[in-house]
């Protein structure tokens, strides 16, 4: 077990936040700054209504990825984050989204210009077959499919459903109980397929978002004249060492960045491969308008709500020093949260729903992985496998798990950014005009004469469904 520990620890202090910042960074540069398309991306979003063969719109794409994404770790991670790195570790948390987002449009645009579908006729793809029929890496395509599923089961299902149980559970809810709730609503959702979990995502993602980060909003508002200083104090002490005190503990550049690097890194999974797989089931008839929706997903999961949750602690912690006395990691969010009226009401809600959306989230991506390896057969008893463990995951001792699921994780952006730097030449910006488009124009996947245009001239690309590489028309 201390192995394993350590062996997390070494991938996530150096290895892999320079693997993921070095992509971040370069896909950044090559797309030109891709990420000030990001309000693009957010209209088109809410503006696109046309679905894809698997039944799920651009919209419920990006929601599943959300949900897997928008998990405890936005809470709790953060939380974790400024206690071991101070209060810098939240601005090194948001510069990762902030570049994250350029690999993110990268990987997903990869995937859906080289998307296939399956034996039902629905659309799937994924970084494991852009490695076997691409490029020819049949067995490391196998191998991303395997520790996504290893992944999903232990990041989705275990970790989550255990947080969910830890929470009820300090409310006099029986951990029997909590996992048999867990286990039949996951259960409802999970065994309607990809349209199901697409729904729920949809209209989930958007309320629990939302309710907390007016939660927080609430608590900034309660520490009135204390949110700019605390602003202040993230950005200086991300750039210089500080001392303990305050109730923040010392801090170097080094660690502060170590922490929350590493904390942006593994909650906005950009460059990890699993955003794509949900791209993938949607439209698919503009994959770099499509990139560009999948792109936002870093933008709300990390330079949105985990800057919140940052920017919220720092200012809680100034305005009450005393309520955190003595106060851990897991508990920060909770003392921050009590200087509002139900304040504590709204957190324990919110880290429940964050973590059942996480649960049916992942399931997704192990179920594409699945797919993968054995056909379509190996989905049922894949999805039977993922409910079990979530109902064993609310009485489970998690330590290890979450170290291997970090490993596990972590490993998976691997081969998918040797992937991405294979076909860097196929990742192109859209063309974007200087002339806005309304929102009902924007909806360019109900738009039919574009439609019909596109697939005019592509008739050979959509009848393996895959995309075919060319110049995208203006947005």
């Amino acid at each position: 077990m201390g192995l394993i520990l350590a062996l997390e620890r070494m991938l996530w202090t150096v290895p892999l936040p320079l693997l993921l910042m070095g992509s971040h960074l370069y896909f950044t540069v090559h797309l030109r700054g891709i990420q000030r398309h990001t309000l693009r991306g957010i209209r088109l979003s809410v503006g696109s209504g046309r679905k894809g063969n698997g039944g799920i719109s651009a919209w419920g794409a990006l929601a599943t990825s959300l949900a897997a994404a928008i998990g405890t770790g936005n809470i709790i991670g953060v939380a974790t984050a400024v206690a071991l790195g101070g209060p810098g570790a939240v601005f090194w948390c948001w510069l990762t989204g902030v570049f994250g987002m350029a690999t993110r449009y990268g990987e997903t645009l990869v995937c859906l210009l080289h998307r296939k579908k399956n034996a039902a006729g629905e659309n799937t793809g994924g970084a494991m077959y852009v490695m076997r029929d691409v490029l020819g890496w049949r067995r490391l395509g196998a191998l991303f499919a395997v520790m996504g599923i290893a992944a999903a089961v232990g990041t989705g299902a275990l970790i989550q459903s255990n947080a969910i149980a830890q929470t009820l559970g300090e409310k006099g809810v029986p951990l029997l109980l909590t996992g048999i709730l867990v286990t039949a609503v996951a259960g409802a959702v999970i065994l309607g397929g990809v349209g199901s979990i697409a729904k729920v995502c949809e209209g989930l993602v958007p309320a629990m978002s939302g309710l907390y980060l007016l939660g927080c909003l609430a608590v900034l508002i309660r520490c009135g004249g204390q949110v700019l200083p605390a602003l202040k104090l993230i950005l200086q002490s991300a750039v210089t060492p500080r001392a303990a005190g305050g109730g923040f503990v010392g801090s170097t550049i080094l660690t502060a960045a170590r922490y929350g690097m590493a904390r942006g890194l593994f909650t906005n999974e950009s460059g990890m491969g699993t955003a794509p797989m949900a791209a993938a089931a949607g439209p698919g008839a503009h994959p770099q308008e499509e990139a560009l929706i999948s792109m936002t997903g870093v933008f709300w999961d990390t330079v949105v709500i985990c800057a919140m949750t940052g920017i919220t602690l720092v200012a809680a912690m100034l305005k009450f020093p005393a309520r955190f006395e003595h106060a851990t990691a897991g508990t920060l969010c909770f003392r921050a949260f009590s200087c509002i009226p139900g304040g504590e009401i709204i957190l324990t809600v919110s880290l429940i729903t964050f973590a059942f959306s996480t649960v049916v989230g992942w399931c997704y991506y192990g179920e594409c992985c699945t797919a993968y390896l054995f056909g379509e057969k190996g989905v049922l008893p894949y999805r039977i496998a993922y409910l079990l463990s979530a109902f064993l995951g609310a009485f489970a001792g998690l330590e290890l798990v979450w170290s291997i699921g970090g490993i596990l994780a972590g490993l998976m952006a691997a081969p998918n950014v040797m992937m991405l730097f294979a076909l860097r030449k196929e990742i192109t910006a859209p063309a974007i005009s200087g002339k806005c488009r309304s929102l009902r124009e924007i909806g360019c996947f109900s738009a039919q004469n574009r439609y019909n245009r596109y697939h005019k001239g592509n008739r050979a690309g959509s009848a393996s469904g895959g995309c075919p590489i060319r110049k995208e028309e203006p947005l």
